[in-house]
């Protein structure tokens, strides 16, 4: 196991973790980043909440709980009555170090993963008692926060409330977290965070898809592809007894038609991985203003690799392979480098050995890259 995530986990190994923390009890690890002050400061985040392009909220209770959507000027945040919290989604598209600190949790399957919010609170901020309905790695940057969990059964909520907040909220634990302390909660854990003195916290989500959500978005991928054969006719037929009712006859010709609808696994393999890599609305890809042209952008990549765009998604399933919500096509002698791009998120044109590729390799490889460059899907690593 590599030492940064022997800290990470608290000198637990991933299978560990996952077989006796993961979904079933809470994990504190002190020290688990411990360089948590140098990868954002107080102010990049600031930075980041008055963007247009990214979800931002600010949260107040000096007049009761109030809740506004972002973007924000940095005279809205300075000037917001005390106590107050803001917090920031999908830090890690926009800042490199919060992708690179969300990368380290690769131990759960990508797929699963979800993103990086990072809140800053001033004293005695936070956002109430409230739970989770997924996985969270609750990760401490600068100053503390003081953490009350506890597994309760009762989760009614205060009505008429802009946010979640339990009405009966009964602590079982408590801990005070300073920088790099990490506090790891399954789904369905109350717990509530207050600041002491002004803080940041870092938080590490996951994907949890209600069945519906699954049904609901299974079903439009179907639509899309849905191609029926056959119109309704009916040449036998009789007087109804009735004008109103809908016939026997016409119900069973309509159920034979819509019996031919059919799904099987690979179906389901590709709505899978079509929709987890379908980008967040929010979510643009710049093509280069001024493209390499595609000898330069070889001896790029061949010199120094290619890296995925933060906002990418690139999935697997057996050799299939989906990109930003497209299943991507590529011959079979590629995959092995793709799927290493995939696991990895860079990749170097080479064998590890340093041997250089067969050419008919090389050349698809490079063309394959180099469309998705073009599409501001990757870049040339610096």
């Amino acid at each position: 196991m590599m030492p940064e995530l022997s800290t990470l986990l608290g000198g637990l190994t991933p299978e560990r973790f996952l077989a006796e923390y993961w979904q079933k009890k809470p994990l504190l690890v002190r020290g688990a980043v411990p360089e948590i002050n140098q990868l954002m400061s107080r102010n990049d985040l600031f930075h980041l909440a008055t963007g247009e392009d990214i979800e931002s909220r600010l949260i107040t209770r000096a007049d009761g709980w109030q809740m506004h959507h972002g973007p924000f000027s940095l005279r809205q945040l300075k000037r917001a009555a005390l106590p107050w919290t803001v917090l920031v989604q999908s830090v890690n598209l926009a800042h490199a170090a919060g992708d690179a600190l969300l990368r380290r949790f690769d131990f759960i399957p990508y797929a699963r993963l979800d993103d990086l919010m990072v809140s800053y609170a001033t004293d005695t901020g936070g956002v109430g008692p409230h739970f989770d309905n997924y996985d969270v790695f609750l990760i401490q940057g600068m100053g503390s926060r003081r953490w009350h969990i506890g597994k309760q059964k009762d989760k009614t909520l205060i009505d008429d409330l802009p946010i979640r907040i339990i009405k009966d909220f009964r602590p079982t634990q408590e801990w005070l977290l300073n920088p790099g302390d990490m506090l790891y909660l399954p789904p369905q854990w109350a717990h509530d965070g207050v600041a002491v003195g002004e803080c940041m916290t870092f938080s590490v989500g996951f994907r949890t898809p209600t069945a519906q959500e699954l049904g609901e978005q299974f079903l439009s991928f179907l639509q899309e592809r849905l191609s029926l054969p056959g119109r309704y006719s009916d040449p036998d037929l009789k007087k109804p007894r009735h004008a109103a009712e809908i016939g026997t006859a016409m119900i069973d010709q309509v159920e034979t038609m819509l019996s031919s609808i059919r799904w099987n696994r690979t179906t389901v393999r590709n709505f899978l991985g079509t929709s987890l890599t379908e980008p967040k609305a929010n979510v643009f890809f710049d093509p280069p203003a001024h493209p390499l042209t595609i000898a330069r952008f070889a001896a790029a990549a061949k010199r120094k690799g290619v890296v995925l765009s933060p906002a990418s998604q690139l999935l697997f399933s057996g050799n299939q392979f989906y990109l930003n919500g497209e299943d991507w096509k590529m011959p079979a002698h590629v995959k092995p480098l793709i799927r290493e791009l995939a696991n990895h998120r860079t990749l170097k044109i080479a064998q590890p050995t340093g041997v250089a590729l067969a050419k008919d390799v090389l050349d698809d490889a490079v063309g394959l890259l180099y469309e998705a460059y073009c599409d501001g899907f990757l870049w040339p690593a610096s």
